[in-house]
């Protein structure tokens, strides 16, 4: 999402529930296509944990109607944790965010070697970047950290600011004072479950829309040793 990440490399640690290094407003992010950032590409690569839960996907509607005013709209886009963002999904490697194939079967082989068993992580209460509202996820047991150096191990993560485990809720689509937004987030409790991972997806989505549908193109499932993944359908 090249809005959010152009807007994400400027406010590295600066979140809203922090007074001290908060950022003075919210950052409305442009929506438009990006040639100078997808060269003509078509297809951007991340691996997600995908939201499934019934009952977080209702908490997240509603935190989501209750910004109505202030996000971008994203019906299309499914809600998901991301865990390494790969780049852009081309058949070969010829500029320095390209995502080729043989390294997501690197990435495949080095995951699934200790992927481990299904888990939950913690979430808090609703936060925010400067750019977008979200929902901050835990990693007590460190399993979330695991899974990212074993896909680093294969390949480059493509990032442009420090990693922050979350689940969006949206873009901002206009300004809002941060004393006015801390009162808005405040006001939404935290969710009353925690996110329950099953199994990671390899997506692609276009990467010239930055709200449309996740392509699934492989699933490594979190099961006992010895089973296998299934393709993507």
């Amino acid at each position: 999402m090249p809005a959010l990440a152009k807007l994400a490399a400027t406010i590295v640690g600066m979140l809203f529930s922090d007074p001290l290094a908060s950022p003075a407003e919210t950052l409305v992010a442009e929506l438009r296509d990006y040639p100078e950032w997808h060269r003509g590409r078509e297809r951007y690569g991340v691996w997600i944990a995908p939201v499934e839960q019934p009952a977080l996907l209702a908490y997240i509607d509603e935190a989501r109607r209750r910004l109505g005013d202030l996000l971008h709209p994203s019906p299309q886009r499914q809600p998901h944790l991301t865990v390494f963002v790969c780049g852009f999904h081309q058949p070969c490697a010829v500029h320095d965010d390209d995502f080729p194939p043989d390294r997501l079967q690197r990435q495949i082989i080095r995951l699934e070697s200790a992927i481990g068993t299904p888990c939950t992580l913690p979430l808090a209460a609703p936060d925010s970047f400067a750019s977008a509202a979200f929902i901050p996820v835990g990693d007590p047991e460190g399993r979330l950290a695991q899974w990212r150096v074993l896909l680093g191990h294969a390949s480059r993560e493509v990032r442009q600011a420090a990693y922050v485990p979350h689940l969006t809720l949206g873009l901002y689509r206009r300004r809002l004072g941060a004393d006015a937004l801390r009162q808005r987030l405040a006001a939404i409790e935290a969710p009353s479950v925690a996110l329950s991972i099953g199994q990671l997806h390899y997506v692609t989505y276009d990467a010239r829309s930055q709200f449309g549908p996740l392509h699934v193109q492989h699933r490594s499932v979190l099961a006992a040793p010895g089973k296998t993944t299934a393709p993507a359908r």
